[in-house]
């Protein structure tokens, strides 16, 4: 079970255990995001799994804007491109 306070321990399963230390600012939003009935550890377990994502996610925007922007990139596209439709043309 979770221990109130600003040292708090996850220990879901055969998962490994986190340690962390909070201040007010993340008291204050840990009490927003357990307000639903969801643990503590439940809380921070989708947080940090949500800030995976979000990384995730501006890495493969950032290396798409990155591809779009490339001049070579955008002129093996369009060849590739008039290749396949060549091909659908038979």
């Amino acid at each position: 079970m979770d221990r109130p306070g600003p040292l708090m321990r996850i220990t879901p399963g055969d998962m490994s255990m986190l340690t962390l230390r909070t201040d007010d600012e993340v008291e204050r939003a840990l009490q927003a995001l357990t307000s639903d009935g969801r643990s503590r550890s439940e809380a921070v377990r989708t947080a940090i799994l949500a800030a995976e994502r979000a990384q995730r996610r501006a890495l493969l925007r950032a290396e798409a804007e990155s591809l779009r922007n490339d001049p070579d990139e955008v002129a093996a596209s369009r060849e590739l491109t008039a290749e396949m439709d060549a091909i659908r043309a038979w």
